[in-house]
């Protein structure tokens, strides 16, 4: 992006630039490894930079916070992706898959590896793990958070562990732990 001169973009031209350059290019190796943080921030800093431009070496006067452009254009933003936030999702969505496809080959050799005898909800964190099982990991915490358990016929139910009952300030039923009359 260092090639286009911003000031000969309109801002409608930066805005496709930013989105289908800076922000879809690495995708892929998002959806895969866990970037670095301070990798993330260095390229919002660069997009900020091109989106708000340079004169002579100096940062032009930033009208609006970022964390506004970041923002869904139905929100009043300009739907401009946070790298960070995007990282942990498509993280997320690799850990889903792993849930969701259980049998496909990527799943049964991971499991094999990282968690043979449980769920992949329930297992511990791996210490000496590779990159993708730790971005995997990474995903999965934001996955976790989200995760409602479906009853069904009971029997892999546990009520005081599993999330399972929808609503915003906790998960899992309230109320004294008593013993089981059962």
């Amino acid at each position: 992006m260092v090639a286009w001169k911003e000031k000969y973009l309109s801002a409608a031209g930066k805005e496709v630039l930013i989105k289908l350059g800076a922000q879809a290019l690495p995708v892929y190796i998002m959806s895969v490894f866990k970037l670095p943080l301070t990798l993330c921030d260095e390229l919002m800093m660069q997009i900020r930079a091109f989106w708000w431009g340079a004169e002579k070496g100096r940062r032009k006067l930033q009208w609006i916070p970022w964390e506004k452009l970041v923002l869904p254009k139905g929100f009043g933003g300009m739907g401009f992706k946070d790298l960070r936030l995007m990282i942990q999702a498509l993280l997320a969505r690799q850990a889903w898959r792993l849930v969701a496809f259980h049998d496909s080959l990527c799943a049964r050799v991971l499991k094999a590896k990282y968690y043979p005898n449980s769920k992949l909800l329930d297992r511990a964190p791996a210490g000496d793990a590779s990159q993708m099982w730790r971005a995997i990991e990474y995903g999965l915490e934001l996955m976790k958070q989200g995760v409602i358990h479906r009853i069904g016929d009971g029997k892999s139910t546990q009520i005081w562990r599993d999330n399972w009952l929808p609503r915003g300030y906790g998960l899992k039923p309230i109320g004294p732990r008593r013993s089981c009359r059962l």
